[in-house]
């Protein structure tokens, strides 16, 4: 298990002053802690109805998105709503939105981020993107549907991710369609050439290269950083931030991304972020522990910052710990890109546990 010396400095002076308390006032503690599980009870079922009532949300959302759908395919007319003749693949995407989905996510400061120049051509042949809660393994899965296309015969990629409980913030891991390339059109792979020898001899060879399309790779063990066991690993961390972002921006709100309006919410959390460093510089905190804030959950995420700012910019390393039912299990989990961490974190509300999270 992985501690920070100034998480161990925490848990130190936890019991140095559970240990001085007199025994008529370590009754009293042990009396409030039963009183904060009654508390969490209530909360656990404030968010269980939450995600009911999200559940009954998202069937209610679903002709939107059909319409939606429909519109930007060019198999209905958008003034009236009248099903289009069939006039082949040509006439159906000039009657339609071009190119929607991938300049939806090009205005996505992330997602940009994964898209390659070779992948543009693919995604333009993308035609919808879903998601959907699954019960058996509970869970979530992302769908994107694409027309015929020379890159690959998939008509349907998928990422699904099952989650351990109903309430836990990270999926144990991902799974994602493996993609079936035509004969060199293989996006996530190039042609590198290499020497070799003194004499330079020259040979053509393939190598894995930056895709978006990697994004439909499970997360490989080697490159996570922490053992399978602790159940929250980078690689499904970071591949999870993606996740959240289509499940949570792209999709509620695909038309908003496609003419840029959403670009100037993003900027404005961005700006917020920036003067928030500028108040994290000066505050100064002590043994490297900031102030605290509670989102979500029995105890809900806790981290460093002023107790204002909900995302707060910070040095690039954060440590996230999460103490469990039992107060002295304490599971950290480190992490180089804390914005992206935090986002994915965040941005599933139904998590339970106490969580810390100060920067180094």
């Amino acid at each position: 298990m992985f501690l920070p010396n100034n998480l161990q400095k925490l848990d130190k002076r936890r019991s140095t002053i559970l240990a001085t308390l007199s025994p008529n006032a370590q009754k009293q503690v042990d009396v409030l802690k039963q009183i904060q599980s009654q508390r969490d009870e209530l909360e656990k079922k404030y968010y269980e109805e939450i995600s009911a009532l999200e559940a009954k949300y998202e069937k209610l959302y679903e002709p939107c998105y059909s319409k939606r759908c429909e519109i930007v395919n060019g198999l209905v007319k958008a003034d009236d709503g009248d099903v289009t003749e069939e006039e082949g693949d040509k006439a159906t995407k000039e009657k339609g939105v071009p190119d929607f989905w991938l300049t939806a996510m090009k205005f996505n400061d992330a997602l940009a981020k994964e898209i390659s120049k070779r992948d543009e051509e693919a995604l333009k042949y993308l035609q919808d993107i879903k998601w959907c809660r699954i019960g058996d393994p509970k869970g979530f899965k992302l769908e994107f549907l694409f027309d015929p296309n020379p890159y690959f015969k998939n008509s349907v990629l998928t990422k699904t991710y099952p989650m351990s409980d109903d309430f836990v913030a990270i999926p144990e891991k991902a799974i994602g369609t493996p993609i079936e390339w035509y004969p060199g059109k293989c996006l996530s792979q190039e042609l590198v050439e290499k020497k070799y020898g003194l004499r330079g001899a020259e040979s053509m060879e393939t190598e894995d290269c930056e895709s978006f399309f990697n994004f439909f790779k499970a997360p490989a063990p080697e490159d996570d950083g922490y053992d399978k066991d602790e159940g929250y690993r980078y690689g499904v961390v970071d591949d999870f931030t993606i996740c959240s972002i289509f499940r949570d921006e792209i999709i509620p709100r695909a038309i908003s991304w496609f003419i840029g309006k959403a670009i100037s919410i993003q900027m404005m959390k961005e700006i917020q972020m920036n003067e928030a460093a500028k108040d994290n510089l000066g505050a100064g905190v002590e043994d490297g522990i900031g102030g605290t804030k509670n989102y979500g959950g029995a105890g809900g995420v806790t981290f460093g910052g002023p107790s204002h700012d909900p995302f707060p910019a910070a040095p690039s390393r954060w440590i996230l710990t999460c103490v469990e039912a039992n107060p002295d299990t304490v599971t950290a989990i480190e992490t180089d890109e804390h914005n992206r961490f935090l986002y994915a974190f965040l941005n599933f509300r139904q998590s339970w546990g106490s969580y810390v999270c100060c920067h180094m």
